[in-house]
């Protein structure tokens, strides 16, 4: 019988937590962070370090999932698949058709994260073209003056 793995579990913060995450994005965005080793040097952090520390920071406090993934990590089809919300089915057909890049190791296909993310930026942004083109249409069409309909039947 095989080992059954651990589920990954969402780290979930406790209100203290949350409120020290908070103290730390607000002095954060105050001031220039410094790195503070060991021996107690201290050493400036870099602009774009700084930058990404705050925004890893704003997320955590707005209670979105924050993950550091390598640019050059290679994920299974089915970590791929949970990472867009889709089937492992549905994301072998847009491998197959192209749409995302994939190579073979050994017989198991494998993502590199950027060309995911890449995909996953291409389609976000179709989506809300849609979206917005579908509110302008209803939107020029007077729709969102008409009164909501009698749901009462007189």
């Amino acid at each position: 019988m095989l080992p059954k793995r651990k589920a990954r579990v969402p780290l979930a913060f406790s209100e203290s937590d949350q409120r020290q995450v908070l103290e730390l994005y607000q002095k954060i965005q105050r001031s220039r962070a410094r790195l503070v080793g060991p021996d107690g040097k201290t050493q400036k952090l870099p602009a774009s370090l700084h930058e990404f520390l705050v925004k890893l920071i704003a997320g955590l406090c707005e209670g979105r999932s924050v993950a550091i993934v390598q640019n050059d990590a290679q994920l299974t089809t089915v970590e791929a698949a949970r990472m867009l919300g889709v089937s492992r089915q549905f994301l072998i057909k847009l491998l197959e058709r192209g749409e995302i890049p994939h190579h073979m190791v050994g017989t198991h296909r494998r993502i590199y994260v950027r060309d995911l993310l890449a995909y996953k930026a291409r389609r976000d942004s179709s989506r809300r073209k849609i979206l917005d083109d579908l509110t302008r249409a209803e939107a020029d069409e007077g729709l969102y003056d008409l009164d909501p309909p009698d749901d009462r039947g007189e």
